[in-house]
């Protein structure tokens, strides 16, 4: 008697309808505002920068393709324990960064990086782009664009090396979607219309943005 109650409550509890967590990109959206993010992002495409001032006005990049640009896994965790992409101030040539930028508790983090995540780009195309050690993207990076003027980047033997001007390269490839990387070397004016970084494309083939991405997609730590 027992072991057939037993048997029919587990039966009774497989039968229960399971749930699992969604995303929820309406409840980050509004994390997001009411956390006065918008102070230093904006959300909304396309690009609305048109001239030197308007980049200038601004106090953090923009984010309305952020789920193109960013990994998911590395966003919830940045957002949670945020460490400076850039090692000088946004906009600045001479000011470190403060390294100011505010913490998020898990929750909300998770929050805010589905409304994050489901801000994309339709310039960015699925190319799949494989990571890995690639002398010919290293040559084109380090010597013929030279993206090492301005961003650091794990060098040989895990030197860092590179400059301080633009975002740091160190990690990209656990932060960045190789296929936004490809992308931004394609058109970069869609993304960023007004801005210091050199635009490559007419200098470049298509083949070597591609061996670029994969040499910069490599950069796990």
């Amino acid at each position: 008697m027992k072991a057939a109650l037993r048997l029919g409550m587990a039966l009774a509890f497989l039968a229960l309808p399971t749930f699992s967590a969604q995303a929820d990109p309406a409840a980050g959206e509004k994390i997001f505002n009411d956390g006065k993010c918008t102070d230093c992002h904006y959300t909304k495409g396309p690009a609305r920068e048109k001239t030197i001032a308007d980049q200038l006005a601004k106090k953090g990049p923009e984010l309305w393709y952020a789920g193109s640009k960013f990994q998911k896994e590395w966003l919830a965790g940045w957002l949670q324990d945020p460490k400076p992409i850039r090692p000088l101030k946004f906009n600045s040539m001479t000011e470190k960064n403060p390294a100011d930028h505010p913490k998020l508790a898990k929750a909300d983090a998770g929050a805010v990086t589905d409304f994050l995540m489901s801000l994309t780009s339709d310039a960015v195309k699925p190319v799949k782009i494989k990571a890995k050690r690639n002398p010919k993207g290293r040559l084109i990076f380090t010597k013929k664009m030279p993206c090492s003027g301005c961003h650091q980047y794990p060098g040989r033997k895990g030197k860092i090396s590179g400059g301080l001007m633009g975002p740091t390269l160190v990690g990209a490839g656990k932060r960045l979607n190789s296929d936004w990387i490809y992308a931004y070397l394609q058109q970069p004016k869609v993304f960023k219309p007004v801005k210091m970084m050199p635009v490559f494309v007419g200098l470049l083939s298509d083949k070597d943005m591609k061996n670029v991405t994969s040499y910069v997609a490599n950069f796990k730590k």
